[in-house]
């Protein structure tokens, strides 16, 4: 006879994956407070203590922290176990920077050309959104404003793929070449010509995704990282030429 407990345990792991399906999807994030055990008990139709349970599993495996008084939020470290080693490799070995950059160049041209075929109005309305905000930051050269917006462009973009791991690794690629793309940002900043391109890049990006022409969105997207990438490149032989000018200048 199996134990009368079986039965809980059934429900909490059906929770558990359901819980999990909303983390993947993108429609649970890092941060975001989940629902108290009563709402959860009535939206999955099952006991309080299946509920307990299941957010028990959940913290176990590292996808959900209870902090006291603070409730249940899904945890801001999921991409940790990818990110953290490699934060100082590529810190420390400059030889890095344009592989993860090459990689970066695959996975946002894939993901553009999937969301022009799989995006759906949700995506769209969200992609819109992101658009519009990151167009305005750069209207306005709000540096600030511009970093965080081309972040959250690019992973509604990620997530609009339907693909669940382009959209994780996008998240965890933006996290390890945050630094990059900053200092970039700023770069182009302080050049009209170089802000406003990547400006209309990002248009036509997100006008090839919402017409759902995926080859020009792949095309695009490709484009665009390819251009960063050979800014970034310049940008750090520009910044080499500036350091030996300035020791041939003192050991004269």
């Amino acid at each position: 006879m199996a134990p009368l407990s079986s039965p809980v345990v059934r429900l909490a792991d059906s929770v558990v994956n359901e819980i999990e399906k909303q983390i993947l999807d993108g429609a649970l994030r890092p941060g975001d407070r989940i629902s108290s055990e009563r709402k959860l008990a009535e939206d999955f139709g099952v006991s309080r203590p299946s509920i307990r349970e299941a957010i028990q599993k959940l913290v176990a495996k590292g996808l959900l922290v209870t902090r006291h008084g603070g409730g249940t939020t899904v945890t801001d470290r999921l991409d940790a176990p990818f990110v953290d080693p490699w934060q100082n490799m590529v810190k420390d070995h400059p030889m890095l920077h344009s592989d993860v950059l090459e990689v970066r160049e695959m996975l946002e041209s894939q993901a553009a050309e999937l969301a022009a075929q799989r995006a759906t109005d949700v995506d769209m309305a969200r992609l819109d959104k992101a658009f519009a905000e990151l167009d305005e930051a750069y209207a306005n050269k709000d540096l600030d404003q511009s970093i965080a917006a081309d972040v959250a462009f690019h992973q509604a973009i990620a997530e609009a793929s339907h693909n669940v791991l382009i959209g994780h690794l996008t998240a965890s690629l933006m996290r390890l070449i945050h630094d990059h793309v900053t200092n970039n940002l700023k770069h182009s900043h302080t050049r009209p010509a170089q802000w406003e391109q990547l400006r209309s890049q990002h248009r036509t990006i997100w006008k090839a995704i919402k017409a759902n022409k995926a080859d020009k969105a792949s095309v695009a997207a490709k484009e665009h990282s390819v251009y960063i990438r050979e800014s970034i490149e310049n940008n750090a032989l520009d910044a080499h030429r500036r350091i030996s000018a300035l020791r041939r200048a003192e050991s004269v």
